[in-house]
């Protein structure tokens, strides 16, 4: 959520979004299995027209809030023990590794330089929250767009833009770090825990067509 103190919970804010292919992507044939899966469905809520609507993870209610969609998502592509707000998303990737702090106030930062697409990326202070360093706000990596390199994310918000536009519900966005004066703080990013190993159970299902069935779950195939 990017603005006011508070908003009424499940009100409507009407879509103004902005969706894109993932063949407009740099590099998308490239990006691991899981990823490529996660980012399809992130693209495809993109096309749907959703507003942006506090407190929903639910595409039928017509809008999303920002955790909501990422855990609808994340839930999507089997990563069951996804929490549901950002900052307890942000403390699960914390307790499970996968966490790059950043304290930079540039995107050439060698900070960012295992930032990958389906990566999680974490802010502070986008509105007024139970303490000073609660996450407020998650979204989606998506790499750079083919047209002109530009970074992309993807998830829900009320009022960040896209190419100087801004938009309101789920959609692509411009992945640009706060200004100095803002009182919102880019803290993070993480990979999504739970999501490699299963990159790695169909990149060995694909190698392997015929294996039975009943052998695809032996977990020790893919760790």
């Amino acid at each position: 959520m990017l603005g006011a103190k508070a908003q009424e919970p499940r009100a409507l804010i009407p879509a103004v979004v902005v969706g894109l292919d993932s063949s407009e992507l740099e590099g998308f044939d490239d990006y691991p299995f899981a990823v490529k899966d996660l980012l399809e469905n992130a693209l495809a809520l993109t096309r749907q027209n959703l507003g942006y609507r506090f407190g929903s993870a639910d595409p039928g209610e017509k809008g999303m809030d920002c955790s909501g969609t990422i855990f609808f998502l994340l839930r999507k592509s089997g990563v069951n023990d996804v929490p549901r707000s950002s900052e307890a998303i942000y403390q699960w990737v914390l307790q499970e590794g996968t966490l790059q702090p950043v304290n930079a106030d540039s995107l050439e930062s060698k900070s960012f330089a295992g930032l990958r697409a389906g990566d999680l990326l974490f802010w502070t202070g986008t509105y007024v929250a139970g303490g000073k360093n609660v996450v407020t706000h998650t979204m989606i990596y998506l790499g750079r767009a083919k047209s002109d390199s530009l970074r992309l994310m993807v998830g829900a918000s009320d009022g960040r833009t896209y190419r100087g536009k801004k938009c309101f519900g789920v959609s692509v966005f411009d992945f640009r770090l706060p200004k100095a004066d803002s009182k919102s703080r880019f803290v993070g990013y993480a990979k999504v825990p739970g999501l490699i190993s299963k990159n790695r159970e169909q990149s060995f299902l694909l190698q392997n067509p015929r294996l039975p069935v009943c052998c695809a779950g032996v977990s020790g195939n893919f760790q």
